[in-house]
C-alpha cells in the first residue's frame, strides 16, 4: 500500500468513531517534525509518546509527512529509546497483529538526539537531523512544520526556548511554522510566572506558544460550552437566582508515591487547583463568547477570572495526610498541603453570592474528578422533601465519564412519597462504539492545527496567579497550617464544616451508581 493511500484509508476509517474533529482542518502543507524534549522522562514515556502513537494509528500523523525526534541529555541510541517507549504504547500479550505492526512502524518514525539543554551543539545537531528529514520528504524550504514539546521542568524552559530560537526555527514565509508546547507548572506564583512568560515571550510570539493543561482536553470538560450554550433549558437556570453553589472536586485515593520531594515544592493548590480546577471554573462561570473562535472564548475566561474577589482566610481549609512526611524526600517539618478546599466568589451580575468551592486532595477515600452544580431549594415545598437533598447537575470528568441530574420523583407504589433519582448520560453505556481520545491526543492535534482554544493565554495565566498568589505566600510563610487527616478519609472534618457554611447541602441516602451495559 502506498503512503498516500495509507493516509486516505486510515484517516477515513476513524471518521465514524473519532471525536477529534474534521480531518479537513488538518493543514496540508510541508513535512511535520515533532520534537519531544525530555524524551527519556516519565511524562514523555507515559503521556506524550502514547498520544502521538494513537494519533498515528488514527491517521492524523501520516508517515509520508511525519518524523518524531526525541531529545534529552541521556546518551542512548535510537533503538534504546524505542525500547523504553514500546511498553507504554501497547501490551504485547493482549495486542492484535495489526496493533503490533502499527507499533513497529510508528517506532521507526522516531529518532533520538542527545544533547544538553543550554548549549548550541546539541540543538545544532537536532536542527541538522530535522533538516535532513525535511529534505527527504521533499519539503520546500519555509513550508515545513516544527513542533517542540517541552516535557521538561520549567526551570529549563528559558534556555531551551533560547536554543530553539537560535538553532532550530523554521522559516514561516511559505506556510510553515514553529510552535512550542509548554507543560505546567507555569511558575510558582505571579512574579515567577510573569518572569517565565516574559522570557519566553521575548523569543516567540503568543500564537507560537501553547501552554498545555491536559484537563482542557478531557471529553467532559470540552463538552461544557456545548452544554451551557446549545441547550435552551440551561440558559435561564445558569445564574444566582437558581444555583446555590458549585463544587469542582478532584480526589485521589493514593498519596505522592515516590514523588514526595517534587510535590513538596508545589503542594496541592499549585499542582491541581490553580490550573486544572480553575480551568473548569472558567468554563462553568464564563459568559457566552460572541463566537467559537479561540480568542473570543479565551477573552471570556479572562473576564471571569478578573471578576474573582480576593480569597478570604476563613474560606480556606488545608490538610496533610498522616504519613506524608515519612517519605525520605519530604522535609520532616513540611507544612505543604496535600488537601485544600478554597471558596471563590465572583463579583458580577450572574454569580454575586454564589460560592464556587474548589476542592482537591490526595490519599482520600475515593478517586474522581467532577463538577457539581447544586440548585436552590424549591420555594413553598408542598412535598416536604427538602431533607432528601437538592436538585444537582453533576458532570463526572473521571473515571466513568458521565453527566447526570439528581431530582425528586414519586416513589413507585400506592403511597405519595418521594425519592431522589437521576437522569443519567453515562458515556460507556450510551456511546459503546465510540473511542474517547485521551486528553493529550486532542491537545497535540490542536497544536498541529494551530487551534489555541484549549490552551492558556498569557493574560489568563496572569489572572489565575493573581487569584492564588496571596494565599500561596501566606502558606509558604507558615501563616496557614495544614490540618492532619487520615489516609482513606474524606479529608479534614473542617473542610466539611466549610462546605456547610458555604451553603452546600449534602444528600443522605443517595449514591450514584454508574449503569452497567
Amino acid at each position: 500500500m502506498g503512503s498516500s493511500q495509507w493516509t486516505v484509508e486510515k484517516r477515513s476509517s476513524f471518521r465514524s468513531d473519532s471525536l477529534l474533529g474534521d480531518i479537513e482542518n488538518v493543514p496540508e502543507t510541508g513535512s511535520l517534525s515533532i520534537v519531544v524534549l525530555g524524551a527519556s522522562g516519565d511524562l514523555a514515556k507515559k503521556k506524550t509518546f502514547p498520544a502521538l502513537f494513537h494519533l498515528y494509528r488514527r491517521g492524523f500523523l501520516p508517515p509520508n509527512e511525519t518524523h518524531i525526534f526525541g531529545y534529552a541529555r541521556t546518551k542512548i541510541s535510537d533503538d534504546e529509546l524505542r525500547s523504553r517507549i514500546r511498553s507504554y504504547l501497547v501490551n504485547d500479550k493482549e495486542a492484535s497483529p495489526e496493533q503490533l505492526d502499527d507499533v513497529a512502524k510508528f517506532l521507526q518514525l522516531i529518532k533520538y538526539v542527545s544533547g544538553s539543554y543550554d548549549s548550541e551543539d546539541g540543538f545544532r545537531l537536532l536542527d541538522r537531523e530535522i533538516s535532513l528529514h525535511e529534505s527527504l520528504k521533499n519539503s520546500v524550504e519555509g513550508s515545513s512544520r516544527r513542533l517542540f514539546y517541552l516535557a521538561l521542568p520549567p526551570s529549563v524552559y528559558p534556555s531551551v526556548c533560547r536554543m530553539i530560537k537560535t538553532c532550530c526555527m523554521n522559516k514561516s514565509d511559505l506556510g510553515g511554522w514553529t510552535r512550542v508546547v509548554v507543560e505546567k507548572p507555569f511558575g510558582k506564583d505571579l512574579q515567577s510566572a510573569e518572569e517565565l512568560s516574559a522570557q519566553i515571550g521575548e523569543l516567540f510570539e503568543e500564537p507560537q506558544i501553547y501552554r498545555i493543561d491536559h484537563y482542557l482536553g478531557k471529553e467532559l470538560v470540552q463538552n461544557m460550552l456545548v452544554l451551557r450554550f446549545a441547550n435552551r433549558f440551561f440558559l435561564p437556570l445558569w445564574n444566582r437566582d437558581n444555583i446555590d453553589n458549585v463544587q469542582i472536586v478532584f480526589r485521589e485515593d493514593f498519596g505522592t508515591e515516590g514523588r514526595g520531594g517534587y510535590f513538596d515544592q508545589y503542594g496541592i493548590i499549585r499542582d491541581i487547583i490553580q490550573n486544572h480546577l480553575l480551568q473548569c471554573f472558567c468554563l462553568v462561570a464564563m459568559e457566552k463568547p460572541i463566537s467559537l473562535k479561540p480568542e473570543h472564548i479565551r477573552d471570556e475566561k479572562v473576564k471571569v477570572l478578573e471578576s474573582v474577589l480576593p480569597i478570604k482566610d476563613d474560606e480556606v481549609v488545608l490538610g496533610q495526610y498522616e504519613g506524608y512526611r515519612d517519605d525520605p524526600t519530604v522535609p520532616d517539618h513540611s507544612n505543604t498541603p496535600t488537601f485544600a478546599t478554597v471558596v471563590l466568589r465572583v463579583h458580577n451580575e450572574r454569580w454575586e453570592g454564589v460560592p464556587f468551592i474548589l476542592k482537591a486532595g490526595k490519599a482520600l477515600n475515593s478517586r474522581k474528578a467532577e463538577i457539581r452544580v447544586q440548585f436552590k431549594d424549591v420555594p413553598g415545598d408542598i412535598f416536604k422533601c427538602k431533607k432528601q437533598g437538592r436538585n444537582e447537575f453533576v458532570i463526572r470528568l473521571q473515571p466513568s465519564e458521565a453527566m447526570y441530574m439528581k431530582f425528586t420523583v414519586k416513589q413507585p407504589g400506592l403511597e405519595m412519597s418521594t425519592v431522589q433519582s437521576e437522569l443519567d448520560l453515562s458515556y460507556r453505556q450510551r456511546y459503546q462504539n465510540v473511542t474517547i481520545p485521551e486528553a493529550y491526543e486532542r491537545l497535540i492535534l490542536d497544536t498541529i492545527r494551530g487551534d489555541q482554544q484549549h490552551f492558556v493565554r498569557r493574560d489568563e495565566l496572569k489572572a489565575s496567579w493573581e487569584i492564588f498568589t496571596p494565599l500561596l505566600h501566606k502558606i509558604d510563610e507558615g501563616k496557614f497550617e495544614s490540618i492532619p487527616y487520615k489516609p482513606g478519609s474524606r479529608g479534614p472534618a473542617e473542610a466539611d464544616e466549610l462546605l456547610e457554611k458555604a451553603g452546600y447541602v449534602q444528600t443522605h441516602g443517595y449514591i450514584w451508581i454508574p449503569p452497567t451495559l
